[in-house]
Formats: C-alpha cells, structure tokens, sequence
C-alpha cells in the first residue's frame, strides 16, 4: 500500500467513526474560532471576487463560512465521507464540495483550469500529512493560486505535540475526540517546525506575511478551558 493510500484509507475510517453533530471531530471549531479569525488576516492581501478553496475541507465547517465572504466557495477533502457529511450539512448548496487527494497532480491542474486563478485556505494540513505527501500538498496551493490568488496556510507547531501529550496524560487517557485521531493512526503536529516554511518555499510560493496563533480544538481541559494548540500562520502568494 503506497502511503498515500494508507492515508487515505486512515481518514476515510475516521469520518466513518465521527458522527454528523457539531465539533465531534476535535478540529471542528465554530468559525467565529478559526475562519472568520484568519480571514482577518488573509483580507489585506485577498481578492474576494476570486473564489476561494477549503483544502482539506472535512465536513464544511469553514467552508460554509467562507462562502458567504468569497464570490465561491470549494470545499475538497481526501475523504470521500467527509465530503458526504459536508454536501449532507448544506443542504442549501452554500459551497461547493469535491473528493480530491491533493497529491493527484493532474487533478489538481484540471481543478486550477475549471476555477482560474483563486484563494486558498488550508487548516492543519501539511503538519500531519505523511511526510512524502507535504511537498505535493504546497505544490497545489501554488498551482490553485495561479498568479492573482492568495493563500492563508495555517499550521500546527512542535509546540503542540506538549499540549496534545499533557491532554493525552490525563487520567482517563485520551479525551475521546483525541483518542478517535490516534486510534485511527493521524499523527498531528508530525512536521518539524522549519519545515513548514521549507515546502512553501520549494513549491514556489513567497511569504507575505507570518506570525504566532493557536487553532481552536473543540475538546476542554478538567477545568474547562477550551484547548487550544499553538501553530503559526502564513499567508502566500505565487512567488
């Protein structure tokens, strides 16, 4: 099995196991969490009537979001099942929705030709692809953004493999939301800190600008704060 498959097969059973309720997955934060935070960051430098594409995508969460500040929105995921769940929980067709491997070169051309030149929104993605897999996955960021498109590329750092251990370390073990991701062999956090920035860079793209932030987790600590992991965000453009 090639590790693209395994990957493949590995979300494929975790979508399968996460039901349709709101934040069951542990990434699956209310947008006033996430999206509606990076947008602030990526508006500067975006177009918004070019339209703008959830890589990465799970059940639509942001993609909805996202759909109603670009002139279109295309949610694509791995998972066949994730892109169910998402066309399941819009049934007003808000975005639009495609199973696609970001490693599928030829995929990801014909998608760049069908939308022209777009934006991009990729969420904690690349740290925990296989590591053959990353340098693929910024190729088609730059390949998507085409020469007038933006990207907001948000990744998590080595930092929080500690967050993930102390949730980890509790005494129950993992949270169930957690134990879900392992079980299922996802690996978060798996990319070194510097290499983030390294794929970026040999895929083409050029840094516009960076800096600190945590994504929202839909699990709580005993006391219950909200867990939050450290990350660093990035928005690029085509160099």
């Amino acid at each position: 099995m090639s590790v693209s498959e395994r990957y493949r097969q590995a979300w494929e059973s975790y979508w399968r196991n996460t039901s349709d309720a709101p934040g069951d997955a542990i990434w699956d934060a209310d947008p006033s969490l996430s999206a509606a935070l990076h947008l602030d960051l990526l508006a500067p430098h975006a177009d918004p009537s070019l339209p703008i594409v959830d890589l990465g995508c799970g059940n639509g969460t942001q993609t909805r979001y996202l759909a109603a500040r670009f002139a279109r929105a295309l949610g694509v995921d791995l998972s066949r099942t994730a892109v169910e769940r998402a066309r399941r929980a819009d049934p007003a067709g808000t975005a639009e929705y495609r199973q696609l491997s970001l490693t599928d070169a030829a995929g990801v051309a014909d998608l760049a030709r069908r939308l022209g030149d777009a934006n991009v929104y990729l969420r904690a993605v690349i740290h925990q692809s296989d590591a053959p897999d990353r340098r693929p996955v910024a190729r088609a960021v730059a390949r998507l953004l085409g020469r007038r498109g933006r990207g907001f590329v948000a990744e998590l750092t080595a930092e929080s493999r500690a967050v993930l251990a102390e949730l980890a370390a509790g005494p129950g073990g993992p949270p169930p939301k957690l134990r879900r991701v392992l079980d299922h062999g996802l690996r978060p956090a798996d990319a070194a800190d510097k290499e983030v920035p390294e794929v970026l860079a040999e895929a083409g793209l050029e840094i516009l600008a960076e800096g600190p932030t945590a994504l929202a987790q839909t699990e709580q600590w005993p006391d219950g704060s909200r867990v939050e992991l450290p990350a660093r965000w990035f928005v690029v453009a085509r160099a």
